[in-house]
């Protein structure tokens, strides 16, 4: 007879978790026996003891999508010609086939591969985007001194999943106001207080620098819409999905959905459904285009939810936003903790107008409205000042704080073996 066991995936994890952990002790108690060794053979000279395999700075990307925020910082560090490690869990991360001298690529595996290479690596500081350090299958390694985590988005961070960066060391923001939220979390599970580094956004400097080199697209004498939602129960293709589609088929505008790319994994259902009941729609396609540049530059207007690329779309694009009142959850992030509007729910008025569902059947004349309005230039100057700092200086402030902190880091360990 045969059984047929299920896991659910936090069991799964756990017991990932668990092995990980079983093995990587195991790990360090040979290192620690093999280090004692080398010590009495080397007689008693400490200078032995210290650990010359250690990786100055490691990059991590869980997926290639982050390239548009790392390939700025990894350029900075090969123009000063220092030495640093880019481990990628995407086997067609752009990096492993960018020609660098200073930068090495690796690709580490997928998944829980790629977590137990993780937490074992040996490293001074690792920088990544991906949160969740220490809460599920990505460990501390004891032989990391310090991990850095960098914002993706200029919106709030407080919309991460819940414990998202509580364990990291410190946090490179985009913007001033994103400081008082990290603190009230802080202050509300008694954190120890990380380090905070305002440096701007990498991957809306190189953006930005980008749309001044290449030539504004049009649509033509049709007018193209952008659907850009988040994922996740909060997002509009999950709230509204037919409903939203069919009002906007019904504009003539063409229309194009860009799924957030996390969808692909956690709403797959949801994104077949749809993609098979609209195949036949001539004015309606899907984009999942690793670099976004082409379809923001395209299309005249967004719709989207609280996703952080309303903000790309409006202060670099300066294209407006119609905004979807989802009825937001914050059950499953951060933002749980506080009884704060989002900053995010608070500015985006000044990036354009909000559409209610019981708006849905007159979406186009609002969509005609908003492509003449011109009331919401002067307003884009203030939420830049609010969230997006260091304009064009962001890799160079991260490298600066790398560096400067890595310095810090070996200064501790010369005083400790001393």
């Amino acid at each position: 007879m045969f059984f047929s066991l299920y896991i659910d995936p936090g069991t799964g994890s756990m017991l990932f978790s668990l092995i990980i952990g079983l093995v990587a002790a195991g790990s360090f108690g040979l290192r620690a026996l093999y280090l004692k060794f080398k010590f009495i053979v080397s007689g008693g000279n400490k200078e032995s003891n210290i650990d010359n395999k250690k990786i100055p700075y490691v990059i991590f990307s869980d997926h290639k999508r982050y390239w548009n925020v790392f390939k700025p910082v990894c350029d900075e560090f090969e123009k000063r010609g220092v030495d640093l490690v880019y481990w990628t869990a995407s086997h067609d991360d752009p990096a492993l086939s960018e020609k660098y001298d200073h930068v090495k690529a690796e690709f580490i595996g997928e998944g829980n591969k790629a977590f137990a290479r993780l937490n074992m690596m040996n490293a001074s500081i690792v920088l990544s985007t991906t949160p969740g350090l220490d809460v599920y299958q990505w460990k501390r390694s004891r032989n990391v001194q310090w991990y850095v985590h960098i914002l993706h988005m200029i919106s709030d961070p407080i919309t991460y999943r819940m414990f998202g960066l509580d364990f990291f060391d410190s946090l490179l923001l985009t913007g001033p106001y994103q400081v008082s939220q990290i603190r009230k979390i802080e202050n509300i599970r008694s954190l120890k207080s990380k380090e905070l580094k305002i440096v701007g956004c990498t991957y809306m400097d190189a953006l930005y620098e980008r749309k001044k080199e290449e030539q504004v697209l049009t649509s033509g004498n049709s007018k193209t819409v952008l659907v850009a939602p988040t994922w996740g129960q909060s997002g509009i293709l999950a709230r509204f999905g037919e409903k939203l589609i069919d009002a906007l088929l019904k504009s003539g505008y063409l229309i194009v959905i860009r799924p957030h790319p996390q969808s692909y994994t956690s709403e797959k259902e949801l994104l077949e459904k749809l993609q098979k009941k609209y195949a036949n729609e001539k004015n309606l396609s899907w984009n999942r285009d690793n670099d976004n540049f082409d379809i923001l530059n395209k299309s005249d207007l967004m719709i989207s939810d609280f996703s952080g690329v309303i903000f790309d779309y409006a202060l670099v694009f300066e294209k407006p936003v119609i905004y979807v009142d989802t009825n937001f959850d914050s059950a499953p992030y951060d933002a749980a903790w506080t009884d704060d509007t989002l900053w995010t729910f608070k500015i985006l008025s000044k990036l354009g107008c909000e559409l209610k569902e019981f708006d849905f059947p007159k979406i186009k004349n609002v969509m005609d409205s908003l492509l003449k309005s011109e009331e919401l230039r002067s307003s884009r100057t203030e939420v830049i000042a609010e969230s997006w700092s260091n304009i064009g200086e962001s890799a160079k402030l991260t490298v600066d704080y790398l560096v400067s902190k890595q310095k810090e880091l070996k200064s501790i360990m010369e005083e400790v073996s001393a």
